[in-house]
C-alpha cells in the first residue's frame, strides 16, 4: 500500500490496517504528545484504531515538543 507520510511517499507491505497499527510501527508506540491528520483532517487519539487506511492516504504527524 502506498501512502504518503509527512509529504513523503512510503510503501507498506503488508499494509497497515488502521491507523493505530501504522502508528505503533512507525513510532515505536511513543504516541504521547503526538497529533494526527488523515487527508487534511484532524484525527482524534480515541478514534486511531477505527480508522481504517486506505491506498494513497495522506497523513501528517506532530509530535509536540519543549523548549524555548
Amino acid at each position: 500500500m502506498e501512502l504518503t507520510i509527512n509529504h513523503q511517499i512510503r510503501f507498506f507491505d503488508p499494509a497497515p490496517g488502521s491507523l493505530a497499527e501504522l502508528l505503533q510501527t512507525e513510532l515505536s508506540g511513543k504516541t504521547q504528545g503526538i497529533a494526527v491528520a488523515l487527508n487534511n483532517c484532524v484525527v482524534p487519539k480515541d478514534n486511531w484504531t477505527a480508522t481504517v487506511l486506505q491506498p494513497n492516504d495522506h497523513i501528517l504527524l506532530i509530535t509536540a515538543t519543549q523548549g524555548g
